[in-house]
């Protein structure tokens, strides 16, 4: 782990490297994941199946996530309140070497548990310090799901809308949202 930040009760820390993710702490993301799914959440991974979901359905990408950490491309910051995950995100530089200067947020997510603490707020104010200060990124982009309120908590964080995809997300049969393009500059 390296830096970490401590807003009320709340501590950032940052897991750069695969060995960081440690059993523990992969149990504590798929636990977080879980429940923020299941309770209609919009972070639903690649190859999961739609919620409900159980934390066997979710240990695959929290592996994967956990093998892809690097210093320079992929970062995980974890949000901790006396020592309970609280939240997470993931911080990855673009691969693309036309792109590179850009980064994503994926998987942001607070536990329901910690909902309207801040520790969001707080998880994307680190990132932005992150992305800029100590992985040169000039620029964050990410996707959210309309219907859920997230475009607004997103604005008030300084992101902007750049585009959406209309009814490209299908959450159920009948139940068809955008995907709300977002971006924000360092």
């Amino acid at each position: 782990m390296t830096a970490s930040e401590t807003v009320p009760s709340t501590v950032i820390a940052q897991l750069c490297r695969p060995h960081d993710a440690t059993e523990t702490v992969r149990r504590s993301l798929i636990a977080c994941w879980t429940a923020v799914v299941n309770a209609g959440g919009a972070v639903v991974p690649m190859g999961c199946p739609l919620p409900p979901v159980t934390q066997a359905s979710l240990r695959p990408a929290v592996g994967r996530i956990a093998r892809e950490l690097s210093p320079d491309h992929s970062r995980l910051l974890v949000a901790r309140v006396d020592g309970t995950l609280a939240g997470w995100l993931l911080l990855r530089r673009e691969a693309h070497p036309l792109a590179a200067h850009c980064g994503v947020l994926n998987h942001v997510q607070t536990h329901v548990h910690f909902r309207g603490r801040g520790i969001g707020a707080a998880m994307m104010r680190h990132a932005q310090g992150v992305a800029r200060d100590e992985m040169g990124l000039e620029r964050l982009q990410l996707a959210v799901r309309s219907g859920l309120g997230l475009e607004e908590f997103y604005r008030k964080a300084g992101w902007a809308e750049v585009g959406r995809w209309p009814g490209a997300l299908r959450v159920a049969h009948g139940d068809d949202r955008d995907e709300i393009l977002m971006s924000l500059a360092l």
